[in-house]
C-alpha cells in the first residue's frame, strides 16, 4: 500500500466505481466549467456517515471546509497518526492534504496526545469540528488512531476535492475491550498479503483483536523450529475426491504454512494498526495434523495424515507428561512470536473415544486419580495454563473448557450459544461472546441461489446487528466479565480468499457496531441509512463486498395453465424501496415501487433493485425471465429440503476442476432429499434431472447415527420422485455406476402424475459414503 503507483491505481478504480454507482442510479455527474470548480460536498449533521456509531455527538454552530490547502498537524507520537490519516485519505478520496510540522495560525486539522485527558479507556478520543479547524485528541495513540478513522469516515462517504463538515463535538469510547475477528487459516490457507488486507479493514472498523486459527486436523500452519515436521508433514494434506488427484494420477497435495519471520511481520503490521494477534493452538482435539507429524504424541498406533474431511475428527493429543512437555515446547516458541496477553488453546470438539479405548491413557488417569475424560482434559489445560501464567500469558479457550473444571484464570470464548459464557461469568471468569448461531460468518448472509459455498442457514444482517453480547441474566458484577465479542470465519468452504471477503463484508460493519457502540445508541434502520456511505468506502478501498446482501430476492408461484405467475420481492438487509420494471430496462428511482405480491402474465421479464435516498444499493439490478420453460425448472438452490431430511444443510463445492470455478450443491448430508412444494404438473410427461457426484468427507462423530439414505433396489441405486416424501413413486430410473467425464449425469423418467399439483420429493438411493449423488437441476418435461 505504500507503493505510489498502487495509490494512483487505487484512486482510479475508486473513481470508476463511483461513476458506475451513479450510472446504476440513473444519474450522471454534473458537467462543470473548468474555471468554476464545484462547491465542497456538505456533510449533514443529522446523518453523519459513521460506522460504528459514536457514543456522543453534539452539534455546534458553523462549518469547516477541508481542501488541499488544509494542513494536518501532529507533534511527537501524534505525528504517526497524522501521517496514517493523510495516507489513508489520499488513497481513498481526491483530498491530498499536507503535513505541517507545527501550527502557523491557519485553520488546520490537529492530532494531539493529551496524557492528562480524563477518558474512560485508552481507546477513547474526542473530535471537535469548529469554524477554526478540527482537533482530534486522546490520552493514548490507540484512541487517537480511532479518532483519525472517524474523521476519515466523515470525509470519505461522499468523496470530493473539498468537504464541508458541520461544527460538532464527538466524545467516543468502545463498549468492549475485545473487538475480535477470527480467521481459520488451517482449513484453507491465506497469503500474507491477504492477511494484511483483512487487518487493514479491521482497523478501519475499529476492531482490535485478530484471532488466528493456525492448527487443526486439516493443517498445521505455524513454523515451530524445534519440531519441523509439524509443517513439513502436518502442513500438507491430500484433498478429498478428484481435487486430490493430479493430471498424471499422482496425489495433488494442498500445502501452506507461515514462517516465523512471516508471523513476526504480521504481528508488527497488526500492531501498527492497534490490533493484537491471538494465536490458537488447539488442545487436546483437532490434533490430527500434529499427530500425523509426531505420532508418538497421539493415542492410536500406526500412521495417519492430515485430514481431508470437515467436521469433527477423532484424533487427540496424548495426555502423557511427554506430550505436555512437547506442547510446552511449542508454546515457548508461540510466546516468543506473539507478544499479546492471550494464547488460545482451543479445547473444543475433543471427542474422547481414543482416550476411552486406550489402556495407556486409562492407566495414566488412574495413576493421577482422575475419574473422567473431561477431567483429564481439564488437567491438561490447567498444566498448560500454569505454563502460560509463568510466562506472563493468559489462556483463553472455547466454552468446552468449562467441562471437567475451568482452569483458574482462563477466559472463555462462548461459541455454543451464550450459555457457556453465562456460566463462566457467574463463576468470575472473563468471557468473549462468539455464538455460532449469530456470529459465524461461514453461514450464508442471504438465502439467494448465488451465494458461495457454506452453511445455507440464512443469518440476516439484522440478526447479527441486534445481538447484545451482555446477557440480561447476569447481574451487574457478572456483566463486567463480558469483555468482548467476536465473529468467526471458518474456512472449510472458503477455498479462495474472495469468498472470505464476500462472507465478511459488509457484515463486518454490523460487528463493528455491536462491539463499539452502546446498546442504547444502536438502531438498525439508522444503520441501514449509514451503510451506503460505508459501501462507498469499501469501493475506494477495493474491498469486494457481497452484492447478494444488497440485491433483490424473488419468490414466485406459477399457474402455467392460466399463464400467470405471482411474484414477491424483498431485500435481505431490509431496504424497503424496491423498484422494478417489466419492459427490459434497468430500474431507476423513478420506476414503479414494489408494494406487495404482483400477478404477471407469462412470458414476462422482470428486473428489480433496492434503493436508498434515490440510489441503487447494489451495483446492478436483478433480472428474471419468467416463461413456461423457466417455470418448469428448479435448481438445488431453488428447491427446498425435505422436512425430515435432517438438520445439517450445506452448500457444497464440487471436487473438480482443480483450478477455476466449480459447481455447488445444496444438500442435507444426513439424509439427502429435495422438495419441490406444490409443483404445477399440468401437461407434464416426464421429469429430467442433472445430478453430480462428490466425496462424502465429513467427520460426524455421534451424529453418524443420524445419517440416513434410501436403500437401493437397482445395482447402483435409483433416482426417484415421490408425491410427498413418503408418498407413492411418480418417477424412477436406475442410477449409473458413476458420473460422466464432466462429473455429471442427465437422467429422464416418465412422470405418472395422479393430481394437477403435488409436492415432489426427490431422492437418490444408495449409501452416501464414500461418495454421494447430489441433485443439480430438476426439470418437468412437457408432453
Amino acid at each position: 500500500m505504500s507503493n505510489p503507483h498502487h495509490r494512483q491505481r487505487w484512486w482510479s478504480l475508486a473513481s470508476m466505481a463511483a461513476l458506475a454507482l451513479l450510472a446504476a442510479c440513473g444519474e450522471r455527474p454534473a458537467a462543470t466549467d473548468a474555471a468554476t470548480p464545484p462547491g465542497p460536498i456538505e456533510i449533514r449533521a443529522e446523518r453523519l456517515p459513521l460506522i460504528p456509531q459514536p457514543v456522543s455527538v453534539k452539534a455546534g454552530e458553523g462549518r469547516f471546509t477541508i481542501d488541499a490547502e488544509t494542513a494536518v498537524i501532529g507533534e511527537g507520537q501524534a505525528a504517526t497518526v497524522a501521517r496514517q490519516f493523510i495516507d489513508l485519505l489520499g488513497r481513498t478520496t481526491p483530498l491530498k492534504l499536507r503535513d505541517a510540522a507545527a501550527a502557523d495560525g491557519s485553520p488546520a486539522i490537529v492530532f494531539a496526545l493529551d496524557p492528562a485527558a480524563a477518558q474512560s479507556s485508552p481507546e477513547a478520543y474526542s473530535l471537535t469540528v469548529a469554524p477554526e479547524g478540527v482537533r482530534v485528541s486522546a490520552a493514548d495513540a490507540r484512541g487517537l488512531f480511532y479518532g483519525a478513522v472517524t474523521l476519515w469516515q466523515l470525509l470519505s462517504g461522499e468523496p470530493g476535492d473539498a468537504v464541508s463538515l458541520p461544527a460538532l463535538a464527538i466524545d467516543d469510547a468502545p463498549r468492549f475491550g475485545w473487538r475480535g475477528l477470527m480467521l481459520d487459516s488451517a482449513r484453507h490457507f491465506q497469503s500474507i498479503d491477504e492477511i494484511k488486507s483483512l487487518l487493514d479493514a479491521m482497523a478501519l472498523h475499529k476492531l482490535n483483536t485478530f484471532h488466528w486459527h493456525l492448527t487443526d486436523d486439516q493443517g498445521w500452519r505455524i513454523e515451530i523450529r524445534k519440531y519441523p515436521k509439524l509443517t513439513e508433514v502436518g502442513g500438507c494434506r491430500i484433498p478429498a475426491g478428484e481435487a486430490g488427484v493430479a493430471g498424471d494420477g499422482q496425489p495433488r497435495r494442498y500445502c501452506g504454512h507461515y514462517t516465523q519471520d512471516q508471523i513476526r511481520e504480521v504481528v508488527a503490521y497488526a500492531a501498527e494498526r492497534h490490533i493484537t494477534v491471538v494465536p490458537e493452538i488447539d488442545v487436546p482435539g483437532h490434533a490430527q495434523a500434529a499427530v500425523s507429524a509426531y505420532p508418538e504424541h497421539g493415542v492410536v498406533d500406526g500412521p495417519t495424515s492430515p485430514s481431508p474431511d470437515w467436521g469433527v475428527n477423532p484424533y487427540l493429543f496424548n495426555p502423557a507428561d511427554e506430550t505436555l512437555a512437547f506442547l510446552e515446547d511449542i508454546l515457548a516458541e508461540v510466546i516468543e512470536l506473539f507478544p499479546g496477553r492471550y494464547i488460545h488453546l482451543g479445547g473444543d470438539e475433543a471427542v474422547k473415544h481414543q482416550w476411552k479405548q486406550s489402556p495407556k491413557v486409562q492407566a495414566h488417569m488412574r495413576s493421577l486419580g482422575i475419574a473422567s475424560e473431561e477431567a483429564m482434559q481439564s488437567h491438561m489445560l490447567k498444566r498448560l495454563e500454569k505454563y502460560l501464567e509463568d510466562h506472563d500469558r493468559r489462556l483463553i479457550g472455547w466454552d468446552e473448557i468449562i467441562e471437567g473444571g475451568l482452569p483458574p484464570q482462563a477466559t472463555v470464548m462462548s461459541w455454543r450459544g451464550i450459555t457457556g459464557g453465562i456460566e463462566a461469568a457467574r463463576h468470575g471468569h472473563d468471557v468473549v461472546m462468539a455464538p455460532g448461531s449469530t456470529l459465524y460468518l461461514d453461514f450464508l448472509q442471504t438465502d439467494l441461489p448465488d451465494e458461495p459455498p457454506g452453511r445455507p442457514a440464512f443469518i440476516s444482517m439484522q440478526k447479527i446487528y441486534d445481538f447484545d453480547p451482555v446477557p440480561a441474566e447476569l447481574d451487574e458484577a457478572q456483566k463486567k466479565h463480558v469483555i468482548g465479542v467476536q465473529a468467526n470465519v471458518w474456512t472449510e468452504h472458503m477455498r479462495l480468499f474472495p469468498r472470505v471477503q464476500h462472507n465478511v463484508f459488509p457484515r463486518l460493519s454490523a460487528l463493528a457496531e455491536i462491539a463499539w457502540t452502546p446498546q442504547d445508541r444502536k438502531d438498525y434502520q439508522d444503520f441501514l441509512a449509514r451503510l451506503p456511505a460505508q459501501l462507498q468506502r469499501y469501493r475506494a478501498l477495493e474491498i469486494p463486498y457481497a452484492q447478494t446482501a444488497l440485491s433483490v430476492a424473488m419468490t414466485h408461484r406459477e399457474d402455467r395453465q392460466a399463464g400467470k405467475v405471482t411474484v414477491e420481492l424483498s431485500n435481505p438487509l431490509g431496504y424497503d424501496d424496491i423498484r422494478y420494471t417489466t419492459d427490459g430496462s434497468a430500474p431507476t428511482a423513478q420506476s414503479p415501487r414494489y408494494e406487495g405480491p404482483m400477478a404477471l402474465s407469462t412470458p414476462a421479464t422482470l428486473q428489480a433493485a433496492a434503493f436508498f435516498d434515490g440510489r441503487a444499493v447494489a451495483s446492478q439490478a436483478n433480472a428474471w425471465t419468467l416463461d413456461d420453460a423457466s417455470l418448469r425448472s428448479r435448481t438445488d438452490k431453488t428447491l427446498a429440503q425435505c422436512p425430515d431430511s435432517g438438520r445439517l444443510v450445506l452448500r457444497l463445492e464440487d471436487d473438480n476442476p482443480a483450478e477455476g470455478p466449480r459447481e455447488t450443491f445444496d444438500v442435507t448430508i444426513f439424509n439427502p432429499c429435495w422438495l419441490w412444494p406444490d409443483a404445477d404438473l399440468h401437461g407434464v410427461a416426464s421429469v429430467k434431472a442433472r445430478i453430480g457426484r462428490i466425496p462424502y468427507n465429513f467427520g460426524l462423530d455421534k451424529d453418524e447415527a443420524n445419517r440416513r439414505f434410501r436403500k437401493p433396489v437397482a445395482a447402483h441405486g435409483e433416482f426417484e420422485v415421490r408425491a410427498g416424501c413418503d408418498g407413492p413413486v411418480l418417477a424412477t430410473v436406475p442410477l449409473p455406476q458413476d458420473a460422466g467425464a464432466d462429473g455429471f449425469v442427465e437422467l429422464e423418467a416418465p412422470l405418472k402424475a395422479t393430481s394437477p399439483r403435488a409436492d415432489l420429493c426427490v431422492t437418490l438411493s444408495g449409501d452416501t459414503r464414500p461418495r454421494m449423488w447430489v441433485l443439480n437441476r430438476l426439470t418437468l418435461q412437457a408432453q
